[in-house]
């Protein structure tokens, strides 16, 4: 069975509110939740960008069952490697046992704010590469030192380590991250229902080990608000990854969509309360192989009665279908 998650995404939602809605999320009883992890929002109309690593902290004490997840943190420009092992292995605590770490190689939306530049992608996934290896050398305990290509470590230590440390995703796009996620990964990350790329990350040693989806949707009783909203908010998504990595802010994101339609990100997204059409949207994520599909429901401030509806009638059509 495809397990179903919820998105917390803080570029739509203050952190109370966030918070708030992850625990209405364990109690509708989806499977298990995410978080994006942003400091900009794709669009202004969006509205924010809370720290998720605090969002985090407070969602894993207020909730008592359902696991928590990046999705996806950037190690290597904001964060050094270090910091993220810390923050992990601290929510992992927190959580006792619940949290997953899903890493990727960023977007320069949010990374350029430390001012460090956006280098070529061979770069930023080399950069991720080694981020990953610092980070599993701290959860494995002791210290740590190293000078490497793009990180220096000197002498740092996990003070407070779980028992089992968080699993590591790596976000993928294409054959060079599936090749480096199936090396370095314990389950793979993925916005778009393809199957080759759960193929080629089983080719490079990810076979058996879990991959999780994510799937925009726009709940309303009235489709075409529904459709409006998600043409403010989400009409950035069509871009794709090649695109939506390299621009460095919002103007540029308003700019790049602005010949969207409201057709044209209907199509992409389903919208309004046909459970039927949100079923669809996401057997094809169960044929291309995914374990798991995390939902983004479109609008900050529909999230409460989305959930409700979530529980009441689409979590059980989905669990039925899939």
């Amino acid at each position: 069975m495809v397990k179903i998650g919820y998105t917390m995404m803080t570029e739509q939602r203050d952190p109370r509110g966030l918070v708030e809605d992850v625990v209405l999320a364990e109690q509708a009883g989806f499977d298990f939740s995410v978080i994006s992890d942003h400091s900009f929002p794709w669009l202004d109309e969006q509205g924010h960008a809370p720290y998720a690593w605090a969002v985090l902290g407070a969602a894993a004490h207020a909730t008592s069952r359902i696991p928590l997840m990046t999705y996806v943190t950037c190690p290597t420009f904001r964060y050094h490697p270090v910091v993220v092992a810390q923050k992990a292995a601290t929510v992992q605590l927190l959580s006792e046992g619940r949290f997953r770490l899903g890493l990727g190689s960023g977007e320069n939306l949010n990374e350029h704010v430390v001012g460090r530049g956006w280098p070529a992608v061979t770069v930023r996934q080399a950069m991720l590469a080694e981020a990953v290896q610092i980070i599993r050398a701290l959860f494995d305990g002791g210290y740590v030192t190293r000078r490497g290509r793009y990180f220096d470590v000197d002498g740092a230590r996990l003070w407070d380590l779980p028992d089992r440390p968080p699993p590591i995703g790596i976000a993928v796009s294409g054959p060079d991250s599936c090749e480096l996620a199936g090396r370095l990964a314990d389950l793979v990350i993925a916005v778009e229902p393809d199957p080759a790329l759960i193929a080629g990350f089983a080719e490079h040693g990810g076979a058996g080990k879990p991959a999780v989806g994510q799937l925009p949707v726009c709940w309303d009783t009235d489709r075409d608000a529904a459709v409006r909203r998600a043409h403010e908010q989400f009409r950035w998504f069509g871009g794709g990854w090649k695109v939506n990595a390299e621009l460095p802010g919002t103007a540029g994101f308003a700019a790049a969509s602005r010949f969207v339609r409201p057709d044209d990100v209907a199509e992409a997204i389903p919208c309004g309360d046909r459970v039927e059409d949100f079923v669809e949207a996401v057997r094809p994520f169960a044929d291309a192989g995914f374990d798991e599909v995390a939902l983004v429901q479109v609008g900050g401030d529909s999230q409460p009665a989305f959930l409700d509806w979530a529980g009441s009638a689409l979590l059980p059509a989905l669990r039925a279908a899939l």
